[in-house]
């Protein structure tokens, strides 16, 4: 007789559990949110921080987002960027969205915060990637908050009309005002979700990276964040009308110009033709002359190596290295008479000197060859920006060498293989799993302890904590970096005497000699 009166009452419990593990509504400046309970996390997706960038807004600064009334659902990712051929489901113009994983139980918690910044040659990139999953961050006493910003086209024209329309008189780099405007909204809003604002820290990889390079540059973030991370990133190479990796930025007039033959291959005639066509009709493509920041002047004011050498930058703690075989995933070269027209083609006068730093093997291109492309894009980079920061001795500074790999068989094509660009993402977040099925001990190990590096500096100022070998600080007078290989182990800058002619080099192209020849 009690059976149907249990089948009506369990529903009914299950329904009121439910309902109490439901978390309250957040009050954001814009309205309430209503996130989600995953275990011991509340999590956040797809809450606006900015107007969708359509119609009229598309190529200016974030607009604020329209407040909306009554309590808006936060349970699923926004789209993603409009990127490659701008079609596909979860990709949308309107991107302008962040989420939170928070540990936090109370808004008086203040927990600090790691903010996300992805990668993907700021062509491509998206928050919603089961890779960057932030719960297993946000487990180790983390507020985890991951920022979509436009990509391509749509994130870094530049443009003579956009550029007199601007009240700062520039255009282009509205990828880089969007993490801005994320970062702002962090800012204002985070303690009501347990974290605290003045203990933000921010990290990305690749172009993730170089964008957090490029906000410890800019006086539009000054006082945003107190320390940076980043992996694969750094732009402190010389502006170029022709690019190439690590001399990836131009200046203002020569984006303009690349704006306008971007407009004239879309069929637009003047900058209101170009905002009406489908974003998905708009050319497209890595590298297609629009699809990366550049020295505006305003955002980006300079030459970020003449900025920091001159003391103009956000005086942040730093933790920043690269990957050991970052050339593994770029270089291209199949011959060494290739290779070495290519090294020519681009460095001219001290090709010489170069290939003898970085030499090439008789019928192959070898490791030594490939970490010229590691250390032009990356290595010189990390190391530079280093350099400068430690040489003021003001912020810590900490600097790693990543080159945790599978070994291969001694004469086996791979055997010099160490690890390639991007690889370190899921080591970082934990999420091995989701793109790495054959994890060894060691590597879990690595990730465990990259884990505990990256929260404590986010916490403390500092990567070290217990239980973890000691990083040393990166100075003037002891330039240690950590080696990630099965166990993090101290060492010595790798490639230290290569580099030195790969600063040569950066520093010729400074002089009005190397001014001349790139163009």
């Amino acid at each position: 007789m009690q059976r149907p009166y249990l089948l009506f009452i369990l529903p009914l419990v299950s329904a009121v559990a439910a309902m109490a593990q439901s978390p309250a509504p957040v009050m954001t400046e814009y309205g309430l949110v209503q996130g989600v309970s995953e275990k011991d996390l509340t999590v956040y997706r797809g809450i606006p921080f900015a107007a969708p960038p359509v119609g009229d807004l598309r190529w200016r600064a974030p607009q604020p987002a329209t407040p909306w009334t009554g309590v808006r659902a936060a349970e699923k990712f926004a789209p993603d960027p409009i990127q490659g051929a701008g079609t596909g489901p979860g990709i949308s113009e309107d991107c302008l969205y962040l989420n939170v994983w928070t540990p936090a139980k109370s808004a008086k918690e203040r927990v600090p915060v790691l903010v996300w910044i992805y990668g993907g040659g700021f062509s491509f990139g998206s928050t919603s990637t089961p890779v960057h999953n932030g719960e297993h961050l946000a487990r180790r006493g983390v507020v985890l908050v991951s920022i979509n910003y436009r990509v391509g086209p749509l994130g870094f024209l530049a443009h003579p009309e956009l550029s007199a329309e601007s009240p700062h008189h520039v255009s282009g780099n509205y990828g880089l005002l969007d993490l801005i405007a994320g970062l702002r909204w962090v800012k204002k809003n985070i303690a009501q979700f347990g974290g605290d604002p003045d203990r933000v820290t921010i990290f990305g990889e690749s172009a993730g990276g170089i964008a957090v390079s490029m906000l410890c540059a800019s006086p539009e973030a000054k006082g945003l964040f107190r320390g940076a991370i980043s992996q694969s990133g750094g732009s402190f190479g010389p502006p170029r009308p022709t690019t190439y990796p690590g001399e990836n930025m131009k200046r203002l007039p020569d984006a303009e110009k690349a704006g306008e033959a971007f407009a004239a291959k879309a069929g637009a005639k003047s900058l209101a033709e170009l905002r009406r066509i489908a974003p998905e009709k708009l050319p497209a493509g890595w590298g297609s002359g629009a699809a990366w920041p550049i020295i505006d002047g305003w955002g980006v004011p300079d030459d970020q190596y003449k900025l920091y050498a001159a003391g103009h930058y956000n005086d942040v703690s730093i933790l920043v290295g690269y990957n050991s075989d970052e050339g593994l995933s770029f270089s291209r070269e199949k011959t060494p008479q290739e290779f070495v027209a290519n090294v020519q083609t681009r460095y001219g006068p001290f090709a010489d000197k170069l290939l003898a730093a970085y030499p090439v093997g008789s019928d192959s291109v070898p490791k030594t060859a490939r970490d010229l492309m590691r250390d032009a894009a990356f290595g010189w980079h990390t190391w530079s920006w280093a350099r400068l920061q430690a040489q003021r001795n003001t912020s810590k500074v900490f600097c790693y060498y990543f080159d945790q790999h599978a070994e291969h068989p001694a004469g086996s094509p791979e055997a010099d293989h160490g690890t390639p660009h991007g690889v370190d993402v899921p080591y970082v977040f934990q999420t091995l799993d989701r793109n790495k099925p054959e994890t060894t001990p060691a590597d879990l190990k690595i990730s465990d302890d990259l884990a505990a590096y990256w929260t404590n500096f986010a916490k403390h100022g500092d990567p070290n904590g217990p239980g973890l070998p000691v990083w040393p600080a990166f100075t003037e007078k002891d330039r240690r970096v950590m080696y990630f290989h099965n166990e993090p182990k101290v060492g010595p800058v790798p490639s230290a005497a290569s580099l030195e002619v790969l600063d040569a080099y950066f520093a010729w192209r400074r002089t009005p000699e190397g001014e001349a020849w790139a163009k």
